[in-house]
């Protein structure tokens, strides 16, 4: 780490940068009349520190509360460097009073913090609570925390108690000067102003906390507010006012208080006075005596003349300290040879007091703007003739030489902004304008509204709606001044320089306002020091080493015993000299080189080669400079070992590791302390300025010195007292080395300039989620720390989310937790630390992650381009940075390139280790595989499949071995060509992978997505080889496993089988989803697709040879033995467990079960054509029931055909077409209609006509059934007729004639059986008739009864139960003995005949 030069520090602005601070105000009215003359103060300012600002685990830690005065109006602003405070700013205006420069005493009690405030005639004094009383809890979270003037609204600044009007000054017109204000041990609030007419007026207000105690509060109001005079004449002292003047008489203009100061001591209060007069004397309140009285001028070496100055700009200040006792300050206001005089008090026994000279320092400079006295320091502020603004400190105690040490003050803006030939003067100006730190939102405001003329107020305006605002009045301004309507590109652009550089002045005269210097503060616990301007508070910050040698003048290079960065004193010597001849080239560089040399570097150009051009514009316009510089080198014993000592220290390069957290506190409170340690926005921005302050210093001393060893080269050994050796070192070791730390510091700049981009929500979410793809979500983002800073630099943003945790982890790793805050030590350590993080050589890549996990992907792209030509670190991190900046950007091959070219340093880089320490590494044993994969997840995330596919084609070539992730990396492949539509590579991918559980997972997701798809085709075409068995295994449990009309994957296998000609196994197919189907789908449709897999099942065994066409259907156990089950579960809910093997029982069917079971589906089918709610029993239905169904439908012709198919008997159907013709028969014209549909079902040509009816139809269907399918006996007729009788139809003649001709004596029983004895006995006639030859043909005899003829007989029983049942009855007697006599005769026929055969027989 480079040393810190403690003898000079450098200034770093605070002021605001979003908007402009935002002041309540309050007004006080005293009560008193404007004085007359209208005197007006000096503006003045000051601060003050708390008494635990220096302890880490206070809540007061680095805290603070500064002030100024100006006209009426008092500024109290707090402010802290651990927390952004709220409400914490307010503005006291007086009404016809007027503040007194200096006139602001802030102290602190345990409980409060008073403010007491001094005008021209009032006194005032505010009581507010402590900060460590104003929170609940020690342990403070919140970002942001109130301020202790949250409630100073609430506050009556009215009350008596807490002001007093200044009684006595009525008639003087001059008012006082000096004042001091203070606390005393018992409370009281005293004033103590200087008298206009000579001495010291002090006022005194009761304690604030007095009016609590009852014995107390009525003695203050006895008392009321005290009033004391001290001066040398006499010491008056009353109560509510001053004797006349008359009476005391007039004190001399040389009694005047210049400046005061007061110091408690003990019990009593001693104030200190500057008198006019020269003199320094000390007053006793308590004695109201003047202890001590010294004439400065003793200690002036020269002080002829200097009595009879007025002595008017004399100051005094005071500071104590337990090593040192009291020290006073004062400075003598002498033109051209101002003095400060440092004495030390010291008391003796008789309460006598005396001072001692400690030292005397002088000063050329003119006007002292204020100072500040420490227990060792004496820091001053000055403005010198060009206003421009002059900080120096001294030790009083050691400094021998009386040198000052220097502050490096910020300087002001530039007075012309140079605009090149090629850019935009409006963006030019905005870019200076709006840039960081440059300017205050107030002066531009300011000159905001000057430039409108006043139009209209500018407020309240965030800073990218200022910059509109000012862009919108700079070109109206320009558009209302021009008055030609035509003008060249070149006069218009001449016009824009012209708006702007006026816009630019404005803003340059509110900016030098708002920079003028007011005061200077120290803390004497934390050693902070501040320099307080109109309107903005500046930190002065340590300087390093190597950068107080580039920026000192050369009055402070003469001494090189105190030169740190050199132990060795002719190294020193070399170093100094060296030095000078920096500070020639710097001063001889123009602005257009400098430019140039700047392009080059963000060209990315050599450094070298730019340094050269340089030189060579230097050698050819500046010889004398050239002299002088060879001269000073031919100095230089040694200059390859004193630009080694600078490169030393500029290379911030460490091997340290930065990036740890460190060891973490155990207390709780510590933790809280530390994690707020410099995070408010104040700190935040006074850290990274320093950084970029570091990184332009450096990069100018870097590029001077990189000129001068090219001069030196040039110069050969007219310069080199060692000849070519040196010289070799300074060409190929020196210069390079040089040339590198230009391009890191030029780096840093960059980084430290350029602005933070603002990041929609939504872009942050999805950033998010690719860095949770990358197992990287742990790194601090924008979200979970967004700054109120705007516009907020790189490394601010760097250092609020990522930076200032390590480095305060990495401090408090080596340091104690209750030490002090020092401020010297800790801002530098964390400067140094910061450029450490930053600085690209380092292993460390917490600043391009940071910038990754922000969103800044064009500001992390510019990073990478300017490291990637010299930067030889984190190479492969670089690459994988850039490649995730091209994802943003769209640009999806170039991010592939980089991420392949990071590949190769996954084993040697820090956050590429990181990236793949969170895979399993049983899973992924090369790292670079492990890589691979989280590359893979995260283009998956961003879904760019191509990218994938082609990053794990080629990690495949890093499995070699290993079986595990080649199968992993050929599944993402299958995956992604699925998903892209390449089914042949993704079936290529499939057969490569070595897995067979997942070859075979993705075999079964490259069926299922194909047939989603409806891409059947390359489905059924692929060969897959080894690979059959399996598919369709997968096609078959989807099959089974799905719905069968949303999907078709019992199609899809029989298309499979097909094309591969497997037609039994086709059928089969076909089959099972025909009987699924008729399970599972009883529906129209379902019945309809049942039926086509049965003709498909039935076309399938055709195709095969005879003895082979045959299939297997599961039976006994299986999912099929009951109709409507589930095919996967028991009646338990289950699933079934296998068979066992061998028992599984299976059932053959043939070409003929199939033609079957495919009449079936088909009678089933037009069942449900004809009656859709027959389809949801249909399905189930046996044969001989869907016949039933089928003849209560009345589709008789189907049923018929199915009975036959079947071989059942066809008797239902009769029955159920007579009972139909019954119904006809006797029904209405509504059954008349209907009957219609389903006659024209059947085969039967139907007459339509008038002469025709339904009933007619039918009965003359079921006698063409009768004809066209006979029975045995006439068993069809039996059954018509036994229907018909048993509903008392009359039976048709023609179905009579019909059956007498096919089953007489069956007729006969039948008309017995339902007691029809009349038509009995008449058929009996008939019969007997038929029988002796009398119309035998309409009996179906072919022979009657005769000789020759066979043998004939009658239903003798059938006609004995007729004739028994006649008989019973009276009114069949008649018939009775007809059929008798009948009967009688056919015996008698009978008998003859058998004689006369008998007769031929015995003949014969």
């Amino acid at each position: 780490m480079a040393a810190v030069l403690e003898r000079s520090f450098v200034e770093f602005c605070g002021f605001e940068r979003e908007a402009e601070r935002r002041f309540r105000e309050i007004t006080v009215n005293p009560g008193v009349s404007a004085p007359p003359g209208g005197l007006k103060y000096a503006d003045s300012a000051g601060a003050f520190h708390y008494e635990e600002s220096g302890k880490l685990l206070s809540v007061t830690s680095n805290r603070f509360i500064h002030w100024s005065t100006s006209g009426d109006s008092v500024q109290l602003v707090e402010q802290s460097l651990d927390t952004n405070l709220l409400n914490n700013s307010v503005r006291l205006k007086f009404s016809r009073c007027s503040a007194l420069p200096g006139g602001v005493s802030i102290q602190e009690t345990l409980n409060n913090v008073i403010i007491l405030i001094c005008t021209d005639q009032s006194v005032h004094r505010l009581v507010l609570p402590h900060p460590a009383r104003m929170y609940r809890s020690e342990l403070v979270t919140e970002r942001h925390m109130q301020s202790i003037f949250t409630d100073v609204m609430k506050l009556d600044l009215q009350d008596p108690a807490h002001h007093s009007v200044i009684p006595g000054w009525a008639g003087h017109t001059a008012s006082p000067g000096a004042s001091a204000a203070w606390i005393s041990f018992h409370g009281d609030a005293h004033f103590a102003l200087a008298s206009p007419a000579g001495g010291i007026t002090v006022v005194t207000l009761p304690p604030h906390d007095a009016r609590g105690d009852l014995a107390v509060r009525a003695h203050v109001e006895a008392v009321g507010v005290s009033v004391v005079e001290l001066k040398r004449s006499s010491v008056i002292s009353r109560l509510s006012g001053w004797m006349p003047t008359a009476i005391r008489g007039e004190q001399s203009s040389a009694d005047l208080v210049l400046s005061l100061a007061v110091r408690e001591l003990e019990e009593d209060s001693f104030v200190f006075a500057l008198g006019q007069d020269h003199k320094l004397r000390m007053w006793s309140l308590t004695d109201q005596t003047c202890l001590l009285e010294a004439d400065m001028l003793k200690y002036m070496p020269v002080c002829k003349g200097v009595r009879r100055l007025s002595g008017q700009g004399h100051r005094l200040k005071l500071a104590f300290s337990s090593r040192t006792g009291l020290c006073l300050c004062v400075y003598l206001a002498v033109p051209q040879r101002g003095q400060f005089i440092v004495l030390q008090l010291v008391g003796t026994d008789n309460n006598h007091y005396s001072l001692e000279h400690i030292s005397s320092l002088f000063s050329t400079h003119e006007t002292l703007v204020d100072f500040t006295l420490t227990p060792s320091d004496v820091w001053a502020l000055w403005v010198d003739e060009s206003n421009n603004t002059l900080v120096k400190y001294i030790n009083f105690e050691l400094n021998t030489t009386g040198q000052w040490n220097q502050v490096f003050v910020q300087p002001p803006p530039e007075e012309e902004v140079p605009v090149g030939v090629d850019l935009d003067p409006r963006e030019t100006y905005l870019e200076v304008l709006f840039s960081p730190l440059r300017f205050t939102v107030s002066a531009i405001v300011k000159a905001l509204q000057i430039f409108r003329r006043g139009s209209e107020k500018v407020s309240d305006l965030s800073w990218e709606n200022l910059k509109k605002e000012v862009t919108v009045a700079v070109e109206s301004e320009l558009q209302s001044s021009v008055t030609e309507f035509e003008f060249s590109q070149e006069e218009y652009r001449q016009l824009q320089v012209e708006f702007w550089s006026r816009f630019y002045s404005c803003c340059l005269q509110y900016q030098e306002v708002e920079s003028s210097p007011l005061g200077l503060t120290v803390s004497h616990y934390t050693g902070m020091v501040c320099l307080l301007r109109k309107g903005f508070v500046s930190f002065l910050l340590p300087c390093f080493a190597v950068d107080h040698l580039y920026l000192s003048s050369d009055e402070y290079l003469f001494f090189e015993e105190d030169m740190p960065v050199a132990d060795d004193p002719d190294v020193a010597r070399d170093v100094l000299q060296l030095v000078r001849s920096l500070r020639l080239i710097s001063d001889t560089i123009s602005v257009e080189m400098a430019y140039e040399m700047e392009k080059a570097l963000e060209y990315l150009q050599p450094p070298g080669r730019a340094a050269e051009l340089v030189l060579e514009n230097m050698l050819c316009n500046n010889d004398n400079v050239i002299v002088d510089i060879q001269n000073k080198l031919q100095g230089v014993r040694n200059p390859t070992a004193a630009i080694m000592v600078l490169l030393r220290e500029m290379d911030l390069e460490t091997d340290s590791d930065l990036g740890g957290d460190g060891p973490v506190a155990a207390d709780l409170s510590v933790r809280m302390s530390l994690s707020q340690l410099y995070s408010s926005n104040c700190a935040v921005s006074v850290v990274c300025q320093a950084v970029c302050h570091m990184a332009m210093t450096r990069a100018r001393f870097c590029r001077d010195l990189l000129i001068l060893q090219k001069l030196y080269l040039h110069f050969g050994n007219n310069v080199f007292l060692g000849g070519g050796a040196q010289l070799l070192q300074v060409r190929q070791d020196l210069i390079p080395r040089t040339s590198h730390l230009l391009s890191s510091y030029h780096l840093l700049r960059q980084v430290s300039q350029s602005l933070a981009s603002s990041v929609p929500m939504d872009t942050i979410d999805v950033n998010l989620q690719h860095l949770t793809a990358l197992e990287l979500s742990d790194t601090p983002s924008i979200t979970s720390g967004r700054s109120a800073l705007n516009p907020q630099t790189l490394v601010e943003l760097f250092y609020q989310t990522v930076g200032r945790r390590i480095i305060i982890s990495q401090m408090f790793s080596q340091q104690q937790y209750d030490s002090l805050l020092l401020w010297t030590q800790l801002i530098s350590t964390v400067v140094q630390l910061l450029a450490q993080l930053l600085w690209p050589s380092n292993p460390g890549f917490q600043f391009p992650e940071c910038l990754m996990a922000n969103c800044q992907f064009n500001q992390l792209q510019e990073y990478v381009r300017l490291t990637d030509p010299w930067c030889q670190v984190n190479i492969g991190s670089c690459r994988f940075m850039l490649a995730q900046c091209y994802l943003a950007n769209g640009e999806s091959q170039k991010a592939l390139q980089c991420f392949q070219q990071a590949a190769s340093e996954v084993e040697r880089e820090e956050f590429l280790m990181k990236l793949t320490a969170g895979e399993d590494e049983e899973a992924a044993p090369s790292p670079r595989l492990q890589y691979y994969n989280k590359v893979l997840r995260l283009l998956e995330d961003v879904g760019l499949p191509e990218l994938v596919i082609q990053l794990a084609s080629l990690a495949i070539t890093e499995t070699v071995g290993d079986a595990h992730s080649q199968a992993a990396l050929w599944t993402r492949i299958f995956k992604h060509h699925l998903d892209l539509g390449h089914n042949s590579e993704a079936y290529e991918a499939l057969t490569q992978n070595p897995d067979s559980s997942m070859q075979l997972d993705c075999l079964r997701q490259l069926v299922v997505v194909l047939c989603e798809r409806s891409q059947l085709q390359d489905l059924v075409q692929f060969p897959y080889v080894n690979l059959h068995d399996e598919v369709v295994s997968i096609i078959e449990s989807r099959a089974r496993g799905l719905d069968l009309l949303t999907h078709n994957y019992y199609e899809l296998l029989y298309a499979f089988h097909i094309s591969r000609h497997n037609y039994r196994k086709a059928g089969t197919i076909m089959f099972e989803f025909g009987m699924r189907l008729g399970r599972e789908v009883r529906t129209l449709l379902g019945l309809q697709k049942q039926v086509n897999c049965y003709l498909a099942a039935l076309n399938c065994l055709r195709l095969i040879r005879p003895e082979y066409a045959w299939i297997v259907q599961p039976v006994a156990g299986s999912t099929y033995e009951r109709p409507g089950a589930s095919p996967k579960r028991n009646a338990d809910g289950e699933f079934p467990p296998e068979p066992a093997a061998g028992r599984r029982q299976v059932d053959i069917l043939e070409l003929t079960d199939l033609e079957e079971e495919y009449f079936l589906s088909q009678a089933r089918l037009t069942l449900a054509r004809h009656h859709l709610p027959s389809a949801a029993i249909a399905g189930s239905a046996s044969a001989p029931e869907l016949v039933l169904l089928l003849a209560q439908t009345g589709l008789f012709d189907t049923a018929l055909s199915l009975s036959r198919t079947f071989k059942l008997d066809l008797s239902p159907i009769f029955e159920a077409l007579t009972f139909k013709c019954i119904q006809l028969q006797f029904g209405g014209e509504e059954s008349q209609n209907e009957a219609w549909s389903w006659l024209a079902a059947n085969q039967l040509a139907v007459i339509n006509t008038k002469e025709t009816s339904a009933t007619d139809e039918a009965w003359r269907l079921l006698a063409s059934y009768l004809d066209s399918y006979p029975s045995t006996n006439g068993q069809h007729h039996r059954h018509v007729i036994h229907k018909l009788l048993s509903h008392g139809v009359p039976l048709p003649d023609w179905l009579v004639q019909s059956y007498k001709r096919l089953d007489a004596p069956s007729l006969l029983r039948l008309l017995l059986n339902f007691d029809l004895l009349e038509v009995a006995a008449e058929f009996v006639l008939e019969y007997v008739d038929a029988v002796l030859g009398r119309g035998h043909q309409y009996f179906g005899i072919e022979k009657p009864l005769s000789t020759t003829s066979p043998p004939t007989w009658l239903p003798y029983t059938a006609i004995d139960q007729l004739l028994h049942a006649l008989s019973k009855t009276q009114t069949h007697s008649g018939l009775h003995t007809k059929l008798q006599d009948k009967l009688d005769e056919y015996h008698s026929v009978v008998r003859q005949m058998t004689e006369r055969r008998l007769t031929q027989t015995s003949r014969c």
